[in-house]
């Protein structure tokens, strides 16, 4: 196998640059998102609940309409 190759230090230096400013954009566009996400969950999470309660509601009535014809 060959010897390995010297990487320029101009290189070098870009690289490590890229991955620095990588990061830097990665943690301010994470924490521009990170409220938009929480409110979205608790938007969704109110309306799982009145989702949820207007199923519950439909299957009384549901229920108790079967029974009125049974009897």
């Amino acid at each position: 196998m060959a010897p390995p190759i010297a990487v320029s230090p101009l290189i070098k230096t870009a690289r490590y640059s890229a991955l620095i400013a990588g990061i830097i954009y990665g943690k301010r566009r994470y924490d521009n998102l990170k409220p938009i996400a929480a409110e979205e969950r608790r938007i969704e999470e109110e309306e799982k609940k009145v989702r949820e309660e207007q199923e519950r509601i439909a299957k009384q009535l549901a229920e108790a309409s079967e029974e009125s014809i049974l009897k």
